[in-house]
């Protein structure tokens, strides 16, 4: 399987992007981590997801998601908001989120 970025979409659609640096606690974070995954893949708005890890730490997650409407249901989903809680008393020492509609988007992939 070849790594891909999330292919360009129909504007305009939502982009949710979250930066962060982690504690080095680690306590229930994977398994929070994987049950995010599934439950926002349940969203019929969400168009998947990119993240990327610095060697010094900083995380930055996108999301996209079809409408504000379809972002504003995984930001209500109750499970996602006990895992923000936990994040913000355990797993993050800080974070930003910035939220942007997209107009223009495009792609290219390399055939062959």
């Amino acid at each position: 399987m070849s790594i891909q970025p999330v292919p360009a979409f129909e504007p305009p659609y939502v982009m949710a992007v979250f930066s962060n640096v982690r504690t080095s606690d680690e306590s229930g974070y994977p398994e929070t981590n994987d049950r995010m995954n599934e439950i926002v893949r349940e969203n019929p708005g969400f168009l998947g997801y990119e993240f990327a890890r610095t060697p010094g730490g900083l995380g930055i997650t996108v999301a996209y998601f079809r409408d504000h409407e379809s972002l504003g249901a995984w930001r209500e989903d109750l499970e996602h908001q006990a895992a923000m809680k936990q994040g913000r008393a355990h797993w993050y020492e800080s974070y930003t989120l910035h939220v942007a509609t997209v107009e223009r988007s495009h792609g290219f992939a390399r055939n062959g």
